[in-house]
């Protein structure tokens, strides 16, 4: 949990779900990963199992006692639809966010079969930002489940972007998310990559983020893009 979050796009992080497993190519390097190993020789309780997949039920509350309104980016070392995590789970932190209306609470999956299968059940309140990741131009069709879903509201992270994604359809789609990989084993991102997806948002009328270029300085390495930082936000609020 952090209330000052150091990631761009967000505010605080909510973490009551720790630890993933590895299922495309854009999490080869993970960040949470190496997060998670890192907290765990820190002695962080909720780490003790490292990676693990850990359910922390006594973090399921905390937003509810967070009263200053903030956007809160949900479990932020892990992912809310993965496979291991019972059904039950998944809907529990849900009514959280529902009750705790007066946050914005964003959620990002690679696992867009198990939001495709559960998507009827959820209540979507309309304080979630439901956005899938896609890494390249092989993993587009998380963005068609994500379309179908019953989120009001919905984004792409398009990062680590580790390869061109060529033409996408972002009809239905409030916001788009673009960074490089960062870390010391991090991969190349072209600036013809960004280039192409910015001028996609402008043609589609789509509000557009770039988070950094990364690489092993990504401090030194900046946001800008073309001599322009881009933080382009919805200009609604979820709530």
């Amino acid at each position: 949990m952090s209330t000052n979050s150091s990631i761009e796009w967000t505010e605080a992080t909510w973490n009551p779900i720790t630890g993933c497993t590895k299922i495309s190519s854009g999490c080869l390097n993970c960040y949470a990963e190496r997060m998670a190993y890192r907290l765990k020789a820190m002695g962080q309780e909720n780490y003790k199992d490292g990676f693990n997949l850990s359910v922390h039920e006594d973090m399921f509350d905390l937003p509810l006692k967070w009263k200053k309104p903030r956007t809160i980016f949900v479990n932020s070392m892990s992912d809310l639809f993965h496979e291991k995590l019972k059904e039950s789970i998944i809907l529990e932190l849900f009514k959280v966010m529902r009750e705790a209306s007066w946050h914005d609470f964003q959620i990002l999956t690679k696992r867009a079969e198990r939001l495709d299968e559960i998507n009827e059940k959820i209540q979507w309140p309309d304080n979630v930002w439901m956005g899938v990741t896609i890494e390249n131009g092989d993993y587009l069709h998380r963005l068609e489940s994500l379309k179908k879903s019953g989120a009001r509201n919905k984004f792409l992270s398009l990062e680590p972007l580790i390869g061109p994604i060529k033409n996408i359809d972002l009809d239905g789609i409030d916001w788009v998310i673009v960074g490089g990989e960062s870390g010391p084993f991090s991969r190349p991102i072209k600036p013809e990559w960004v280039s192409r997806i910015r001028d996609l948002c402008i043609a589609q009328n789509v509000p557009f983020f770039f988070k950094q270029w990364g690489g092993k300085n990504k401090k030194k390495n900046g946001r800008l893009l073309e001599g322009k930082i881009w933080d382009q936000r919805p200009l609604v609020a979820a709530g």
